[in-house]
C-alpha cells in the first residue's frame, strides 16, 4: 500500500513565510482572530485524518468500486468510505471553512484548500463526495432564497446531506446551450423536471440521508442556447418543513440509472441520473441559471487544480522512498555503495530528473494554489472594494491555469514516478498505477484543459485587452525591480524577467493574428497556458527561492536543510523546466496553417 506523509513543513513556508497569512488576516475581520498557531493546528490534525482514515480506504475503493443495484437504483460506496465520512463530519470538516450563521466553522477558505490537497493525495474518490457538497453549498449562498437558504445550507455544513451538480447530457457536454432538460412551473411554485444526466459524480450513495442536486434545465419559454438555462434545487428526497427543524420528506421522481465503469476514481459513483418529473425550486432568476452555476463549476475547477497538486505529492512522495531504497545498477562515476551488489537508483541522472520534476511542480503548484485561495478570501470578505476587486480580477484570471495547468503536471508526474518503479509500479499492489489512472480524469472533467485554455486566452486575456494579465505583470515586475539588482538572486530574476518580456510580446502577435483568423487563437491556446503557467510558477519559485537564500545566510552553519532544498529545486526548475515554454513559444508562433490545412475527409 502506498505511503503518505502530509507535507506540513512546506505548506507552513508557503502560509507563513511566504504568504505572510497572519498579517493578510489580520486586515479582514472575520478572520483577525485566526493566528499562525491555528492554521497548523488545523493542518495537522486535518492531514493525520488524511494519513490515517482515507489513506486506507483509497486502495479498497479502488479495488471494490462502487455497486449499483438496478432493482432500488442505489448505489453503495466501498467498505470504510461511510464510517470515514461519519468520522469526518462528527469532527466537524465539512464546515471547516462555511458561513457560522449556518453551523460552519468560519475559518479561511486557504485552509480548506489546503485540506483539500491533503484529502486528494489520499482518498481523491472519497473526497469528491464532501467537495462537491461545498460546491452546491457556495452556490445556494450566492444565489438562493432566505427560505432555501434556511433549509439547505445547515445540512450541507454538516454533511446530514450531501450535494451534486447535474449538468450534461449525453449529447452536450461543454456546450451546455444544448440541453434538453424540462421544467414545467406547477401551481404551487415548485417546478417538474424531466430529463437525463449523465456523468454525475456522487450522484447516488449510501453515504448521507439526502442528496441535494442542482440541476440546470430549460423552462417552457426559454430563449435557445445558453441565455436559455435556469438552475434549480431538486432533492433526491423532498423535504417536510422549514429552516432548521426540516426533514426529509418522500422519494423525488429522480433515479440512478446506472453508474458509469470508469477508468479511475473508482471509489465514486459517477452517475446517470433520470428526473421523470422531479420536484424542483428555482434557483436565483429563470434563464440565468447558468450564472448561478459559474459558482459551483469555478470552485470545482480550484478543486481540481488541487487533485492534480495532491496525487503530484503523493506519487513523489513514495516514488522518492521507493528510489532511495531500491538497488539497480551502478552510479556511472562508479560504485556510490561499494558494500551492496548495486547502488540505490537515486544516483541515477534520470531518476533524480522525474523525481524532481514531481517535487518542483507540487512545491510551486502548493505556493500558486494557496495564494489562489488567499484571493478567495480577500474577494469575498475584505473591506476594501478595491482590495476586493483586484482579487476577483486574479481569480477569474488564473481559475483556468489553476486547473490546467496543475492537472496537466499531476498525469505528467504521477506517470514519471510510476516509471521510477521501473516495472513494479506496473504491478497494483504499489499503488502508483492507481494514481496514474485517477489523475487522467482531472484533465477532463469540468472543462477540459483545451476549454480552460480557450478561456484564459480568449476571454480572460484578449477579451479586456490583457488587463487582468497586467496586474499579475505588474507583481512580476515589482518583484523585478526590487530585486533585479541583486546578484545573488540573479539566476531566479532573469529568466523570470526574460519570460515576462516574451509574454507581453506574443500576447500582442497572438490578439493580431487572431483579429484576422480566429483559428489562431485556437492553434496557440494550449501553449499559451503552458507559458502563463511557467511565468507564474517561475515568479513564485523566484521568491521562494530568495526567502530560502535569505535564511541560509542568516542562519550560517545552524542553517535547516529544508531551506538548502528548497533552493537546489529552485535551481532545477530554471534549469530543467522553465525552458520549455522557448519551445511552447515556437510552436504558438508557426500559426495554425499546419493544423488547419489538411481537409476533414482525409483524415
Amino acid at each position: 500500500m502506498p505511503k503518505y506523509t502530509p507535507p506540513l513543513r512546506d505548506q507552513q513556508f508557503v502560509l507563513h513565510e511566504l504568504l505572510k497569512v497572519e498579517e493578510t488576516y489580520r486586515s479582514i475581520p472575520a478572520f483577525k482572530e485566526v493566528d499562525a498557531e491555528t492554521f497548523d493546528q488545523v493542518l495537522e490534525q486535518a492531514g493525520k485524518f488524511c494519513a490515517d482514515v482515507l489513506l486506507p480506504i483509497n486502495s479498497v475503493g479502488d479495488t471494490e468500486g462502487c455497486s449499483y443495484d438496478k432493482t432500488t437504483h442505489e448505489v453503495k460506496t466501498p467498505t470504510g468510505f461511510k464510517q470515514a465520512f461519519q468520522q469526518f463530519c462528527d469532527a466537524g470538516w465539512q464546515g471547516l471553512a462555511l458561513d457560522p450563521e449556518y453551523g460552519g466553522q468560519g475559518l479561511p477558505r486557504v485552509l480548506q484548500i489546503a485540506f483539500y490537497e491533503m484529502q486528494y493525495s489520499t482518498n481523491q474518490s472519497w473526497a469528491m463526495y464532501p467537495g462537491l457538497t461545498i460546491g452546491a453549498y457556495e452556490c445556494l449562498h450566492a444565489y438562493g432564497s432566505a427560505e432555501q437558504k434556511a433549509l439547505y445550507l445547515p445540512k450541507l455544513v454538516s454533511g446530514q446531506w450531501t450535494g451534486t451538480m447535474c449538468l450534461t447530457e449525453a449529447h452536450c457536454g461543454t456546450d451546455l446551450g444544448m440541453l434538453r432538460t424540462k421544467a414545467e412551473p406547477q401551481a404551487d411554485g415548485s417546478y417538474k423536471l424531466t430529463g437525463n444526466k449523465i456523468f454525475i459524480s456522487s450522484g447516488e450513495h449510501d453515504l448521507a440521508e439526502n442528496i441535494v442536486h442542482l440541476v440546470l434545465a430549460r423552462l417552457p419559454d426559454a430563449p435557445a442556447g445558453t441565455k436559455g438555462i435556469s438552475l434549480f434545487i431538486v432533492p433526491k428526497f423532498t423535504p417536510v418543513g422549514t429552516g432548521a427543524d426540516a426533514v426529509k420528506g418522500e422519494r423525488n421522481a429522480l433515479y440512478c440509472g446506472g453508474i458509469e465503469h470508469k477508468m479511475g476514481i473508482h471509489g465514486n459513483s459517477t452517475c446517470q441520473i433520470v428526473l421523470e418529473g422531479a420536484k424542483g425550486w428555482l434557483v436565483g432568476q429563470a434563464n440565468k441559471g447558468l450564472n448561478a452555476m459559474f459558482v459551483m463549476m469555478n470552485g470545482a475547477r480550484l478543486g481540481v487544480g488541487m487533485q492534480g497538486l495532491g496525487l503530484t505529492e503523493v506519487a513523489y512522495q513514495n516514488a522518492r522512498d521507493y528510489a532511495l531504497e531500491r538497488i539497480q545498477g551502478r552510479s556511472l562515476k562508479g560504485p556510490q555503495a561499494p558494500d551492496r551488489p548495486a547502488d540505490p537508483i537515486i544516483v541515477h541522472a534520470d531518476v533524480r530528473k522525474m523525481l524532481l520534476t514531481a517535487r518542483a511542480y507540487a512545491e510551486a503548484g502548493r505556493a500558486f494554489g494557496y495564494w489562489i485561495a488567499v484571493q478567495g478570501d480577500l474577494m469575498h470578505e475584505h473591506p476594501d472594494e478595491q482590495v476586493r476587486n483586484e482579487a476577483n480580477d486574479m481569480m477569474s484570471l488564473m481559475t483556468p491555469v489553476v486547473k490546467a495547468f496543475m492537472t496537466d503536471n499531476g498525469f505528467n508526474c504521477a506517470s514519471d514516478c510510476l516509471q521510477v518503479f521501473g516495472g513494479h509500479g506496473y504491478i497494483k499492489e504499489w499503488g502508483m498505477e492507481q494514481f496514474v489512472r485517477d489523475a487522467r480524469i482531472n484533465m477532463i472533467y469540468e472543462g477540459t484543459n483545451t476549454i480552460q485554455s480557450l478561456d484564459l486566452l480568449g476571454r480572460k486575456v484578449l477579451m479586456d485587452n490583457g488587463a487582468k494579465l497586467k496586474k499579475f505583470g505588474k507583481m512580476v515586475q515589482e518583484l523585478i525591480e526590487t530585486h533585479g539588482t541583486n546578484e545573488a538572486y540573479a539566476e531566479f530574476i532573469n529568466p523570470l524577467a526574460d519570460l515576462g518580456d516574451k509574454v507581453t510580446k506574443l500576447t500582442t502577435e497572438i490578439a493580431m493574428k487572431a483579429f484576422a483568423d480566429q483559428n489562431e487563437a485556437g492553434a496557440a491556446a494550449v501553449s499559451y497556458l503552458r507559458v502563463i503557467g511557467h511565468l507564474v510558477y517561475a515568479y513564485w519559485w523566484a521568491k521562494m527561492a530568495m526567502i530560502a537564500m535569505d535564511k541560509i545566510k542568516a542562519d550560517g552553519d545552524k542553517v535547516d536543510p529544508f531551506y538548502t532544498a528548497k533552493v537546489a529545486v529552485a535551481r532545477f526548475y530554471f534549469a530543467k523546466l522553465l525552458p520549455e515554454t522557448a519551445a511552447e513559444i515556437r510552436k504558438i508562433r508557426s500559426g495554425a496553417a499546419s493544423i488547419m490545412q489538411l481537409p476533414a475527409e482525409l483524415f
